[in-house]
């Protein structure tokens, strides 16, 4: 069986384009893009380069103008996309996005209770994951009593709850300094070894970058090996 039949993820000939006046800006000119179980990928590329888009189109946040998306081998339209990304997918942001009121332990649980399914084994997770990331005895605090380094860890155990395949972060250590920064790659690649979730990581530091099993570049609206 080729590798292509066991991707969490295909991406074909991602094309998108925006309207700007009476013109239109192409930002995605036909992106391809595979992932397997366990690997992980960085993408780099200067401000403006469409990764941002891309991220979107791969979450399904967004449709293409052209091209085709797969989550583990099925097709994905917008319909299938909303009921499937829950599960299918973990994000993590660089400004978090944990929810103020809600304590560490309830911000992990938040994807099992979009999906309406919090019960004492959910719980149970959510304190072996905020344990894995080293909070666990922080569990009760809000993100307000919480490091910047702390809430991004809260955020990455968030995206590991549904047991994802895939995980998109986008500049995760963009809001951190650099030791910290560190820290928080070094969990993440860490976990997702640990779990096989497959990843990719939206990045300006070439150090970070460089310790992904595959490194790329956004270009002209196309992916670049490197």
């Amino acid at each position: 069986m080729s590798e292509l039949a066991n991707a969490v993820l295909q991406a074909r000939g991602l094309r998108k384009s925006y309207a700007s006046g009476d013109r239109r800006i192409a930002v995605l000119r036909g992106v391809d893009l595979s992932l397997c179980a366990g690997e992980s990928v960085s993408i780099r590329g200067e401000s403006g380069a469409g990764k941002s888009t891309l991220l979107h189109l791969l979450a399904g946040l967004d449709s293409p103008d052209e091209g085709e998306l797969l989550w583990n081998g099925a097709r994905i339209d917008a319909r299938r996309c909303t009921a499937l990304r829950n599960r299918f997918l973990g994000l993590i942001f660089q400004s978090f996005h944990l929810v103020p009121e809600l304590t560490a332990e309830d911000n992990v649980l938040l994807p099992r209770r979009i999906g309406g399914r919090v019960d004492a084994a959910s719980r149970r997770r959510a304190m072996v994951l905020l344990a894995r990331v080293g909070l666990d005895e922080r569990a009760g605090h809000l993100p307000s009593q919480l490091s910047g380094g702390e809430r991004q860890r809260v955020a990455v155990a968030r995206a590991l709850m549904n047991q994802p395949s895939l995980l998109l972060a986008d500049e995760p250590t963009g809001n951190l300094d650099e030791r910290t920064g560190e820290s928080v790659i070094t969990l993440l690649l860490e976990l997702v070894a640990e779990t096989r979730t497959a990843l990719i990581l939206v990045t300006h530091n070439p150090a970070h970058a460089a310790r992904t099993s595959r490194q790329m570049t956004l270009s002209e609206g196309t992916l670049h090996h490197g």
